[in-house]
């Protein structure tokens, strides 16, 4: 499956990138708000340059679904996430160990 991954940072986006190969997907790492159609977007909600907040509506206008991630102790930003429109917001942690299992959550939201 086609995944927009929007990261700027070099090695959140290498892991990421990795993951999702390993298991089979087509990832496409994006260090700038682009807005492109894929099934699912994967956006780091603490970059400034991304400008999460404004990207993750546009993304949900062309129906993808979204992730958006943060640290575990950004609070504040995982809430941002989910008030901008994120199918699901998730830690940083969670990114890393269930990327898997939250692409399928986020594809199966109605």
């Amino acid at each position: 499956m086609r995944i927009l991954v929007y990261e700027d940072n070099l090695l959140w986006a290498s892991r990421i990138v990795r993951s999702l190969t390993a298991f089979g997907h087509e990832p496409i790492a994006l260090k700038k708000p682009e807005v492109q159609g894929a099934p699912v977007a994967i956006v780091n909600l603490g970059s400034s340059a991304l400008e999460p907040l404004d990207l993750v509506p546009k993304l949900r206008a062309l129906g993808v679904r979204v992730i958006g991630h943060a640290g575990h102790k950004e609070k504040e930003l995982l809430a941002l996430g989910a008030q901008a429109g994120c199918d699901i917001v998730a830690t940083n942690s969670e990114i890393t160990y269930k990327i898997e299992a939250l692409i399928g959550r986020a594809i199966s939201v109605a």
